[in-house]
């Protein structure tokens, strides 16, 4: 893949979740016509929840972003969820759930016991730097699924696998491929390695999985492409 648009951001990692397993769930903000997305979104939380893993994701309460969060709290507890959301999407990503909670802009946050610990941020790029810390940050196992959804979900999963491959960073990248959806996603990556626009090893930088247990069992298992772009990052 090729790196484009804003420059990267600078990940410095600390200690304070290295011993949590956490995974950045990037999807949709609509639930999709066909019921099995939604399901997926359930089966994804569930089987986070019950194997002690977090869930960091985009902060929405609707679609399948809300699916995955209040199935995780409703397991583990709301400490297990912790979603980031630039203030532009606050009135717009939200359903009518809301607590007497404020946070110091005075933006209503979501019901805490039901969505989790909400943080709203100034802009997107401020989001996906902390959505991505907290997963680098944390322990062997952790990681990027991308469920169904649109623009934003293809832009931010991408996004991640450019990281990736530029060795900003080496968590694995994986595609939920429920009922064919990332098909023709898939295809292009197999047509940029046949072009030669992408390394055939880096093809691997995203693997895939047609069920939520695979999706979590991939990035346990992820191996980190050696024809990754050996770049330092540390001055950025």
């Amino acid at each position: 893949m090729e790196s484009g648009g804003a420059s990267p951001p600078t990940l410095v990692l600390g200690v304070a979740d290295i011993d949590a397993v956490k995974i950045c769930v990037y999807c949709g903000s609509a639930k999709g016509n066909d019921p099995a997305h939604l399901q997926a979104a359930r089966d994804l939380g569930r089987l986070m929840a019950e194997n002690d893993i977090s869930l960091v994701y985009g902060g929405g309460t609707v679609g399948l972003m809300g699916e995955v969060a209040k199935t995780i709290v409703s397991i583990s507890g709301p400490s297990a969820v912790h979603g980031i959301i630039p203030e532009a999407l606050v009135k717009w990503e939200r359903d009518d759930t809301y607590s007497t909670k404020t946070d110091s802009n005075g933006y209503h946050l979501p019901e805490e016991n039901v969505y989790g610990k909400t943080t709203v941020v100034k802009d997107m790029h401020t989001r996906k730097k902390m959505m991505a810390q907290e997963v680098l940050e944390s322990a062997p196992g952790s990681g990027f699924i991308a469920l169904s959804g649109g623009f934003g979900t293809m832009e931010e999963l991408l996004e991640t696998a450019t990281w990736n491959q530029l060795g900003i960073h080496d968590k694995g990248v994986c595609v939920l491929n429920i009922n064919g959806f990332y098909d023709g996603l898939l295809q292009w990556l197999k047509k940029s390695v046949e072009e030669g626009f992408v390394k055939h090893a880096n093809a691997d930088i995203l693997v895939t999985a047609s069920d939520a247990k695979g999706a979590i069992e991939a990035l346990r298992n992820y191996k980190v492409s050696e024809a990754r772009y050996g770049l330092s990052w540390d001055n950025e």
